[in-house]
């Protein structure tokens, strides 16, 4: 298949161009580069041995989205594009909404201006809100009150939207996969997490306490109702997750409809379990202090992953110190990212 792939330039997007590429499709990238970086894909090409095209183009400006998708005839389009850090969107709401919801709209429009109707959309767990059982399953409830942040909000207005799009047009397949918390990197070393600023998600940031970039990581409460009262999360390798994305692209091919998975791996972890992880995978010491809980953040999160299984044939694979010590091979070969090769 002939895949368009926007914000693959991204931490999740270039390790699912190495998937799609390794299963023999073709990929266009579209990114804005504001938290990515080229030096992504052009390590895409140096480990798969394959081009991708690249238009550095933003989903909000319109005129240069619909000329990406006249360029060429897309089979199914990937879309990753957005901003995603939770904390970030309880202070800038606007920016959140706008870029993710709109720029959502302005794919869907330009691409059922070309005929092309099959999309697989990041979607993310936060749309479940607060549990009110674990694990998670897909038929949960997701009411917009009780997600807890404008990030996880812009996620579920987009999920409405794309079945409402299906709704008024049966010809669309849309895929929501909804992930839990990505880590790692591809075992080469070659690509990673390289957050623009200060990390927002905990494992960069425990890997550059480690290199020795940050002093100490802050561990955004201890007083949840969890075993060592740190969050708890299903942390998910990013290849995994990438694999996951190829196998959905082969889902649309059956003409589903809307179909919605959890991709992640049905075991939590703490924050103190993650930092002991990366301790023994890295061999250094992760400093770390408690400060008061984040605005936006629950105590646990994990998915029953089994719909993705039954479905797609897809589980995850790699465990808790696989992450741990992909994620230190990236950092450490690769201390300040992507900007060392630039």
């Amino acid at each position: 298949m002939n895949v368009l792939v926007t914000g693959g330039a991204g931490y999740i997007g270039s390790h699912t161009c190495i998937e799609l590429l390794e299963a023999g499709h073709t990929v266009t990238v579209i990114d804005n580069l504001s938290n990515s970086s080229l030096e992504s894909l052009k390590r895409v090409k140096q480990i798969t041995g394959k081009d991708v095209v690249f238009h550095e183009v933003d989903l909000l400006d319109k005129p240069a989205l619909a000329k990406v998708l006249e360029s060429d005839t897309f089979d199914a389009a990937i879309h990753f594009a957005a901003l995603k850090a939770v904390g970030e969107s309880v202070e800038q709401p606007i920016t959140y909404y706008h870029n993710n919801v709109t720029g959502t709209l302005n794919l869907c429009e330009a691409m059922a201006n070309v005929g092309l109707k099959n999309i697989v959309f990041s979607s993310s767990a936060t749309v479940y809100g607060t549990p009110k059982s674990l694990p998670l399953t897909e038929d949960a409830d997701t009411p917009i009150e009780e997600v807890t942040n404008p990030y996880g909000r812009s996620k579920l207005m987009v999920e409405w939207a794309l079945k409402d799009i299906h709704t008024s047009d049966g010809d669309w397949n849309i895929a929501l996969l909804r992930y839990f918390n990505p880590v790692g990197a591809h075992k080469s070393g070659l690509i990673g997490e390289d957050p623009q600023g200060p990390p927002n998600n905990l494992m960069p940031y425990v890997s550059q306490v480690a290199v020795g970039k940050r002093e100490k990581l802050s561990v955004y409460g201890d007083d949840y109702a969890t075993p060592d009262g740190t969050g708890v999360r299903d942390y998910i390798h990013v290849v995994d997750l990438a694999k996951g994305h190829v196998k959905a692209i082969e889902k649309l091919a059956t003409k589903p409809g809307v179909v919605v998975y959890n991709l992640g791996t049905g075991q939590g972890y703490s924050v103190l379990e993650m930092v002991k992880g990366f301790e023994a995978a890295s061999g250094k010491d992760v400093p770390y202090q408690i400060i008061e809980r984040r605005a936006g953040d629950i105590a646990s999160c994990y998915a029953d992953p089994e719909k993705a299984k039954s479905d797609l044939g897809w589980q995850a694979e790699l465990g808790l110190r696989d992450m741990c010590e992909d994620s230190w091979r990236w950092q450490s070969q690769n201390p300040d990212g992507y900007k060392q090769a630039s």
